[in-house]
């Protein structure tokens, strides 16, 4: 799908990219579901409509791998034969991403908090060498809680990482709770606009939205690195994982996979299965 396509009908992508997403846990009948449903949007909008070759993008909540392997898969860089390996013994394509096999996975990533600093070091290379280009991270907001994400803030600011672009899925909940219950609410516009972020915080499942916001800041050549902060719903698009927290972790069963793959074909692609 060309950009133009995508912003004039992006439930369509969404759609189906989450079919793909849920086609792979349940074939490797492996969890960490309702995480790549939140941020799938997000991958969208930076993936397809605002990455360029130039550009670096790592995604620090490696657990979310199956949305970027199905992400990248529809771009061509992940061939349908090898998504099918996805989880199994011997695969490029593990539960967290791996590096050195393709260029849209550079790093290998979720051991979280280390996404953010990986990045800020790309962003300054390219700053000294002079490159016009931008690293995103997409975090989650548990990461918020890692020292390591201020450390490599408080750096991006005192080197004036205007091309950084520091994504956080916010969707609320983490490991064993509500994220704003573990360590308090690290994940809001006031703190990271406190100490020199330039934020935005929006709709993370609005590709639309969220196009247009990294456009408008990779526009602010103003020495701040940029921040934005997306609210999402975890397991978005299946009813019975929206927001609930043992979806980062469980498997569907047979009955679960076609109800989520029929509401997501109803919700996202108009296809009334059960007419």
């Amino acid at each position: 799908m060309t950009a133009e396509e995508i912003l004039n009908d992006p439930r369509q992508i969404s759609g189906e990219l989450r079919l793909k997403i849920l086609g792979l846990y349940h074939k490797a009948n492996a969890g960490h579901i309702g995480c790549s449903l939140s941020c799938i949007d997000l991958m969208i909008a930076v993936l397809f409509l605002n990455k360029s070759e130039a550009d670096t993008f790592i995604l620090s909540k490696g657990h979310a791998a199956a949305a970027l392997y199905a992400c990248l898969n529809t771009l061509g860089e992940i061939t349908d034969a090898e998504l099918d390996t996805f989880y199994l013994d011997g695969t490029t394509l593990p539960a967290h991403p791996a590096p050195r096999q393709y260029k849209g996975i550079p790093f290998a990533t979720g051991s979280l908090g280390h996404g953010l600093p990986i990045a800020t070091g790309i962003a300054h290379s390219a700053k000294i060498s002079g490159e016009e280009s931008y690293s995103f991270a997409l975090l989650s907001d548990g990461e918020t809680n890692e020292g390591t994400t201020w450390e490599a803030a408080h750096y991006a600011i005192q080197n004036q990482l205007d091309n950084l672009f520091m994504i956080i899925d916010k969707n609320g909940l983490q490991g064993f709770g509500f994220t704003d219950k573990v360590l308090g609410e690290t994940a809001s516009v006031e703190k990271w606009n406190a100490i020199g972020f330039e934020t935005v915080e929006l709709d993370g499942h609005d590709i639309f939205s969220i196009n247009e916001a990294v456009n408008k800041l990779k526009s602010h050549k103003n020495g701040l690195p940029k921040a934005i902060i997306a609210n999402t719903v975890k397991g978005k698009g299946v009813s019975y994982m929206e927001n609930k927290l043992e979806w980062h972790y469980l498997p569907m069963s047979k009955d679960q996979y076609e109800q989520a793959t029929q509401e997501v074909k109803e919700r996202y692609l108009n296809v009334l299965t059960n007419a």
